[in-house]
């Protein structure tokens, strides 16, 4: 029977086509079908926590909710900040005493570095007493390791950016200790200075490790630890199994998620009290020539500055190295060692008292640190000076950098000009200048920063021969602030570099 338009119209389904999502309706509903971030939800929300959900979980969320923090108090802090010698320190007490709240970002940006740190130690004691190591998580806690390194590195990096004296000297001395290190001890202090002294080279390298390099390898030890911690799950109690845990589950939402709300809201109103009632600092501009000054790291450096003293001479490689790198390979290795389903601390007396009595021993030296500098009368009156002229430096009114400024053309360089021989070896040696390092030390157009002084009017008390005989052999005491020989100049390049200098 030949069907009829109408006929094939009645025998199909009386359905109208779906409506096609609109995004501006449904932004949503959008967004789902095209990434499934509602699945990925649910299955955060609904991991089933073996014992059920315990304050003791909550510091991996609080290192996550304070390293998101620390990210985006340190990108406005770089809205301001120039890493140069002659502008660092400037620009922080610009932040300091000028900027609307600058003061608190700053202190909100130093108190969460020393958080994070006491957060480490407290995720790791939870992990170690409940031994969440075991079952399968060698690769987790391995990249654990890894951020823990990956945070004292950016505490360390973080500390010279501020130029002031006490951020230099202490980053001197944390160089100086590096160079210890047998072989490679010097090459590495030479890379991390970016020369034999420090400058504005040295704090172009630390911004960089500070703000771009350590920061990227965080977050991709973040995601790698997040992804493995997907893939083990969560280990549960201690009396738990660590590969099948037999306990009763619950839901990571709603209790678990409230917890970890409510530790995050702990935390930033201990970072807001902090900041409030004890604002971060900023001293006087580094002086590398202050003999007087007696630089302290921050206080998770106080042990190991401690124990430092204890090694001297040839016995430096045992204290700087075979130790500690012993201790930190029983440490990564502990998953590899440790092998046992066994969980409970008390049935794990090895693997705890050795954990405890290395914990037990920092807090020990950091202590002892302390103690040794307030019984030192000399020692501990000038830590109460320097103490006291940060305050008052703090107390003084912003005061802007001059030396950033265009310097005026000597009477030398105005008659260069006229002598177009004269403005061409001017030119050549502006370029030794640069090549040879000199702008580290002596800053942009001879303008001077901490670690040199300025060379501009130079002419005027040095001859050009006294000036060729100090830059080919520097004085003992040039020596001794870092300034280079020059032997590696030719006679003509010599020359020009006196008239660049001389035309300052």
């Amino acid at each position: 029977m030949k069907q009829t338009p109408s006929s094939r119209s009645m025998a199909q389904p009386l359905t109208a086509p779906p409506a096609a999502a609109s995004p501006a309706a449904a932004p949503a509903d959008w967004l789902d079908e095209r990434t499934g971030w509602r699945g990925l939800l649910r299955q955060a929300l609904e991991e089933r926590i073996p014992g059920g959900a315990r304050w003791a979980y909550v510091f991996g969320s609080g290192l996550l909710f304070l390293l998101l923090s620390q990210i985006v108090t340190g990108v406005f802090l770089t809205f301001y900040y120039v890493p140069s010698a002659d502008h660092a320190h400037t620009t922080v007490a610009y932040i300091t005493k000028v900027v609307a709240d600058g003061a608190f970002l700053r202190s909100l940006h130093a108190w969460g570095a020393s958080l994070m740190v006491i957060l480490i130690v407290l995720h790791v004691a939870q992990i170690m007493l409940y031994g969440a190591y075991k079952g399968k998580r060698e690769l987790l806690w391995l990249s654990g390791g890894g951020l823990m390194a990956l945070v004292l590195g950016m505490a360390f990096t973080g500390y010279l950016l501020p130029w002031d004296e006490r951020a230099y000297f202490a980053t001197a001395v944390g160089t100086n200790a590096i160079s210890e290190v047998p072989g490679i001890g010097n090459t590495l202090k030479l890379l991390l200075r970016a020369g034999p002294g420090m400058g504005t080279l040295t704090l172009s390298r630390f911004f960089s490790l500070h703000v771009f390099i350590i920061p990227a390898g965080l977050l991709l030890f973040v995601l790698l630890h997040l992804l493995l911690f997907r893939k083990a799950g969560p280990a549960g109690p201690p009396s738990a199994d660590p590969v099948r845990p037999a306990a009763k589950t619950e839901k990571f939402y709603p209790r678990q998620v409230l917890m970890d709300a409510g530790f995050a809201l702990l935390l930033i109103a201990t970072l807001t009290l902090l900041a409030t009632l004890l604002p971060a600092t900023l001293g006087p501009r580094a002086n590398p020539a202050d003999t007087r000054f007696i630089p302290r790291p921050e206080w998770y450096y106080r042990p190991l500055f401690q124990w430092l003293k204890y090694w001297e001479g040839s016995r430096v490689i045992i204290g700087l190295l075979v130790i500690p790198g012993g201790l930190a390979l029983l440490f990564l290795g502990l998953p590899f060692f440790d092998r046992r389903a066994e969980r409970r601390p008390w049935r794990r007396p090895f693997a705890v008292g050795i954990f405890l009595a290395v914990l037990g021993g920092l807090v020990k030296l950091g202590v002892t640190s302390y103690r040794a500098d307030a019984r030192n009368p000399v020692v501990a009156a000038q830590l109460a000076r320097q103490a006291q002229q940060e305050r008052a430096y703090m107390r003084q009114p912003f005061a802007p950098s001059t030396s950033g400024g265009a310097p005026q053309p000597a009477p030398a360089a105005a008659a260069a000009a006229l002598n177009p021989k004269q403005a061409a070896a001017i030119a050549d040696g502006k370029k030794i200048y640069a090549a040879q390092g000199c702008i580290a030390c002596h800053g942009d157009a001879g303008s001077g920063t901490a670690m040199a002084p300025k060379l501009a009017g130079i002419h005027a008390k040095l001859s050009p021969a006294q000036l060729s005989a100090l830059i080919s052999q520097p004085t003992p005491a040039m020596s001794a602030k870092g300034m280079p020989p020059h032997f590696n100049l030719n006679t003509a390049e010599l020359k020009h570099l006196v008239a660049y200098v001389e035309s300052l």
